[in-house]
């Protein structure tokens, strides 16, 4: 595809707590565009004060899209996501609008802007009813172990508790003879779109600090009434509890750690998920980075950055 006739996007990246979605609603009103989620937790309904998710009145008026679309106990894939987002992208410019991606998971936003391919054929249901069997008798943890052996970085990534996906990569060994891990290194690094991909950072200690905040401010907002009526309802082993915010509450709820040793873990990983992004973000992307640790300078780095979009993508 020749690179004047590739549909333009613009993506802004980030870690949880930098600052995207006030940077992202200026620049979608001067862009004219519309928003998509690149958050692979906004998509549950009723999953708010966790996920950050932005309100109807921070909105402003722009259309966003792939938030609300998934009941909590349902499971959403990379691959769904990747169809969803594409789909998307092409509605949005028939409109006469620019799509803007805004998010923080790197894999999902990976998918839909590099020529990424899934692994549809690599899928046997027989095989797949075994391993959902032996975690029924014996536990996720002796599927998991399975998988730390034949492919220790897939199952650093993975959660022990995320059933689907350690049997997905489970599956996929078997059927292909390479793991995961291999196969998303197979993968082209080559842009489908003409993309402008911003990354905000921020210095470290000033962006733990707003971390601990938010989760402060989550407490205070009803974080904990938000998971207790999932937890009440009996979800559990499902995607959506995986998420931070939920699981460290559930263990609260379960009588396994006390209120305040949950909040603190809560910050805790929220603290390691925001390094863990930016680490994927540096290695496996080519991004544009603006600092936003200035106090007073918001309106100057988004000049800054409004004009590295216009110029990279000619408009």
């Amino acid at each position: 595809m020749e690179e004047s006739k590739k549909d333009k996007l613009v993506v802004l990246i980030g870690p949880t707590a930098v600052g995207k979605t006030k940077l992202s609603i200026e620049l979608a009103k001067k862009l004219n565009a519309e928003i998509i989620s690149g958050d692979s937790m906004q998509i549950y309904k009723g999953m708010d004060i966790g996920t950050a998710k932005i309100s109807i009145d921070e909105m402003e008026g722009i259309p966003h899209h792939l938030i609300d679309i998934k009941e909590p106990h349902e499971n959403f894939s990379v691959a769904e996501f990747q169809v969803a987002v594409r789909k998307l992208i092409t509605d949005i410019h028939s409109r006469g609008k620019l799509p803007m991606i805004v998010g923080g998971t790197g894999l999902y936003i990976q998918s839909v802007i590099y020529d990424y391919q899934f692994t549809d054929d690599a899928s046997n249901p027989e095989y797949r009813k075994t391993l959902e069997q032996q975690a029924n008798d014996h536990g996720v943890d002796s599927l998991y172990q399975e998988l730390k052996e034949i492919d220790l970085e897939s199952a650093g990534r993975i959660h022990p508790n995320n059933v689907r996906r350690v049997i997905r990569a489970l599956e996929i060994y078997k059927l292909t003879g390479k793991t995961m891990t291999e196969y998303m290194k197979e993968q082209k690094q080559e842009l489908i779109y003409d993309v402008a991909l911003v990354g905000l950072t921020m210095d470290r200690d000033k962006l733990y600090d707003r971390i601990n905040d938010r989760v402060d401010l989550m407490i205070e907002s009803g974080l904990l009434e938000e998971v207790s009526t999932f937890h009440s309802q009996g979800l559990r082993d499902c995607q959506s509890i995986q998420a931070i915010g939920y699981k460290e509450l559930y263990r609260y709820l379960d009588g396994s750690l006390s209120l305040e040793e949950a909040i603190n873990e809560l910050k805790q990983n929220t603290r390691r998920y925001a390094k863990r992004q930016l680490t994927w973000f540096r290695n496996k992307m080519d991004v544009k980075w603006f600092d936003m640790t200035g106090k007073n300078g918001f309106e100057e780095k988004f000049n800054e950055i409004y004009k590295y979009i216009a110029g990279k993508l000619g408009i």
